[in-house]
């Protein structure tokens, strides 16, 4: 192989600098210099062959021979050189070696680093070699690498719904959170396998049976169908509450364990029902008349609670106690939507209760009615006792109506709930009634079709869920490719990965889609008005070649993101966990050389210094996250390369997340051109550019179709009559290449081993007029650690 010298003016903006220029024959340094009227920098430059560095007074006495690589580096001025600090124009030069050495070749990189780090054991330029690999093959920031885009670091907006304000999460909000409701916000969409807080559907209401309190509930878990799994109040089992009677209520079906719709009146507050020895100043004892239900509804009953404070009794001089009674009257009057009266006041009921206790006294009745709207008074009939030594006092507490029909309250799974006041259940306890439900889903096969709806955590059922709900894209099964998600969800449940999230608050379809499929690693596209699905995982045969006949001249480039200060030198991942259901985290990174999750000692004794943090929605298992936390730090370290190139028609061809070769002579990915020729008896093909052998190594050749797809590689080697635009191939070719002019000649790609050419991640086409801009990443299996 010819020497190559490279002369790097500008340490700053190495690659627009950098000057590469082959030596034909051997020659010195001094020679070479003098040969391009060099006889002095004009600011102080270090020469480096082969990765070492060269002083000038050996400069005429060394010869650059086949083989060399010789850089001349302008070294910047100015910067600290002592005190234990940090020299920034040291860096400088640093990266500039770097960039040579990527252009010249892996094969140099250690050493070249290790000089201008001032390293020359053997030892040492091992180590900085492995050090420089890793950093050009590596991604910048955490998750510049991701084929799928890496969850923000921020708090996840975990919204899906219609309208309404802008509300935080009830399940994911750090703050105590209990039986609500969420008037205007969404109604909760449960995913997997989950522990909610369930929304109250109604206004919870009293009854009061025999002295004993009741209260009704009437929750709502859900949109869907859903498998109750467990059922609590706060972390209790509710099977210790013998007093709590349940019903689950799927979408269309009845409540029976309550009445669903029952409205009660804010205005009845305890007001006090005054006796006709009270009355004063023309009074009449009426207490009310107050609405009993809303405009547009008709109610069939009414309800009406009575409380004696203080009890019901007198207390006489034996210490014992005497009973007492009371008796009152309840009245209602059918009235319009406008709260005009459409006929007398009717007697209701009247009503006597005698008692002797000095505890309260709550009771409940009853009243069945015409259906109509109501409005009712009550007054007291009978005198109040006014002696120290009783207690006589009634009060109206609540007044209820019991509204005719029922609710629609749509495809929702409800949980309606009786309980019986005891010691066991607080006021406060009683808000706080939740459970761990499974959201059933159907699932598609493409030999049965869809399935009715089963409890499941799978992701598939999910993305296709989401596409196709009323409440979501609204796409027909045709829009949306289920035959790729089926693969997937083949991969997925191989994996174990799962989704398991709760959307509660207002987000796009689109971007609910995105989180669903960002815990198995893969994301959607739209391409030709189809949803499609990509996931991040190994790939071996590229879909298409691209060299210097099809890339648009002077439209290739590279960024390679370089590690700093702030880069993460590890993953921490925030779940919610199934265990405990609460937020938890788990810690990656790399480890005496391999990709790992850290063990809670390793966090104490040996925490990494700059963790990236990132929330994954949907992942409730600690296994699940460690993959991804291991994939990000994967990601972070060996995706660190983005080129960009422009074709033509090409460029059309391609989908996002689609593996391509590249083969491009700046980066030194292999060499590429056209088959001119090919005699299939001697197994020979002309190029149409000469072959550069690398001594000792096996070479192979990949040559593109007719449609763009790559075949899998040949070996070749050198033609018998040593033409360097000759090779002969020692394995059959898969095809014939096109040689002639009535159609495009047969791209190829050659290199020593797989260096042939470059594999990339395509991560965006843009299309330019009749030019397509194609952006990737370049990929390596390195990061499909798991």
């Amino acid at each position: 192989m010819r020497a190559r010298v490279t002369l790097v003016a500008d340490a700053f903006n190495p690659l627009r600098s950098m000057q590469v220029v082959e030596v034909e024959r051997p020659v010195t340094v001094r020679a070479f210099l003098d040969g391009r009227s060099i006889d002095e920098f004009p600011v102080p430059t270090i020469c480096l062959r082969n990765g070492r560095p060269l002083l000038r007074r050996h400069w005429a006495g060394t010869v650059i021979d086949h083989d060399d690589i010789v850089a001349f580096v302008a070294q910047p001025l100015g910067g600290g050189g002592g005190g234990g600090g940090k020299n920034p124009l040291t860096t400088v030069l640093m990266v500039a070696v770097m960039v040579v050495a990527m252009v010249l070749g892996q094969y140099y990189v250690g050493p070249m680093l290790a000089s201008s780090l001032g390293v020359t054991s053997a030892a040492g330029i091992a180590t900085v070699g492995a050090i420089s690999t890793a950093a050009i093959a590596s991604v910048g920031m955490m998750a510049v690498g991701a084929l799928v885009s890496a969850p923000s670091p921020a708090t996840p907006s975990l919204n899906w719904g219609g309208g309404g304000g802008v509300a935080p999460s009830p399940t994911y909000s750090l703050t105590a959170s209990g039986n609500q409701a969420r008037l205007g916000q969404p109604i909760p969409e449960i995913f997997g396998r989950h522990k909610v807080v369930f929304d109250l559907a109604a206004t919870p209401y009293q009854e009061y049976v025999a002295g004993e309190q009741y209260l009704f509930q009437l929750h709502c878990i859900g949109v869907g169908q859903y498998r109750l799994d467990a059922l609590m109040i706060d972390d209790t089992p509710l099977a210790s509450f013998e007093e709590v009677q349940y019903q689950v209520i799927p979408p269309g079906a009845a409540v029976t364990l309550m009445d669903a719709w029952v409205v009660t009146a804010v205005e009845v507050a305890g007001q006090e029902l005054k006796g006709p020895n009270q009355l004063t100043n023309g009074e009449t004892g009426w207490v009310g008349p107050f609405v009993a239900n809303p405009a547009a509804t008709t109610a069939h009953h009414i309800g009406i609670d009575v409380v004696f404070t203080n009890g019901l009794y007198y207390a006489n001089n034996s210490g014992t106690l005497d009973p007492k009674t009371v008796t009152w009257e309840v009245w209602g009057r059918r009235i319009d939507d406008l709260g005009g009266a459409l006929g007398d006041f009717t007697l209701l009921a009247t009503e006597t209760y005698t008692a002797a206790t000095n505890t309260q006294i709550r009771l409940s009745y009853k009243y069945p009615l015409v259906s109509a709207r109501w409005e009712v008074r009550l007054r007291r009939t009978n005198d109040r006792d006014q002696d120290g030594r009783t207690a006589h006092e009634i009060r109206w507490g609540e007044m209820r109506s019991y509204l005719d029909g029922s609710p629609d309250y749509g495809d929702v799974t409800l949980l309606a709930i009786k309980m019986r006041a005891t010691d066991n259940l607080s006021q406060r306890s009683s808000r706080l009634i939740n459970g761990i439900v499974t959201r059933k889903l159907p699932l598609w096969s493409p030999e049965t079709g869809w399935s009715e709806p089963v409890p499941t955590q799978a992701i598939a059922p999910v993305a296709a869920y989401v596409m196709r709900a009323t409440n979501g894209a609204q796409l027909a099964d045709t829009r949306q490719d289920l035959d790729m998600l089926w693969r997937l969800h083949l991969v997925w449940e191989a994996r174990g990965d799962r989704f398991s999230g709760v959307f509660d608050t207002t987000t796009t379809a689109w971007e609910a889609l995105v989180k669903v499929l960002r815990t198995g690693r893969a994301a959607p596209y739209q391409q030709g008005g189809i949803v499609r699905y990509i996931r991040d995982e190994p790939r071996t045969l590229p879909a298409a070649l691209f060299n210097g006949r099809n890339i648009v001249k002077g439209s290739f480039a590279i960024e390679y993101v370089m590690p700093g200060e702030d880069t993460a030198d590890s993953v921490t991942v925030e779940f919610f966990d199934e265990i405990t259901w609460k937020i938890a985290e788990i810690t990656a990174a790399q480890r005496g050389g391999a990709i790992r999750v850290l063990t809670p000692s390793e966090m104490v004794n040996a925490p990494p210094e700059k963790p990236g943090r990132v929330q994954m929605f949907g992942i409730t298992n600690r296994d699940h996250a460690g993959r991804e936390a291991c994939f990000l730090v994967a990601c972070n370290i060996y995706r660190r390369r983005l080129p960009t190139w422009k074709t033509e028609l090409d460029g059309m061809i391609l989908s996002y997340g689609e593996l391509v070769a590249v083969s491009h002579p700046m980066p030194a990915w292999g060499l590429g051109g056209e088959v001119v020729d090919w005699d299939e008896v001697a197994g020979l093909l002309t190029l149409s550019e000469p072959v550069r052998w690398s001594e000792g190594a096996a070479h192979f050749m990949a040559l593109r179709r007719r449609d763009g797809r790559l075949d899998d590689p040949v070996e070749i080697e050198p033609s018998p009559g040593g033409d360097p635009f000759q090779v002969r191939a020692l394995d059959p070719l898969p095809f014939a290449p096109d040689t002639g002019g009535d159609r495009e000649r047969t791209y190829y790609a050659l290199g020593p081993g797989t260096t042939w050419a470059q594999r990339v991640l395509v991560r965006s086409l843009r299309p330019r007029s009749r030019q397509v801009e194609i952006s990737g990443i370049c990929e390596d299996d390195r990061v499909h650690v798991n």
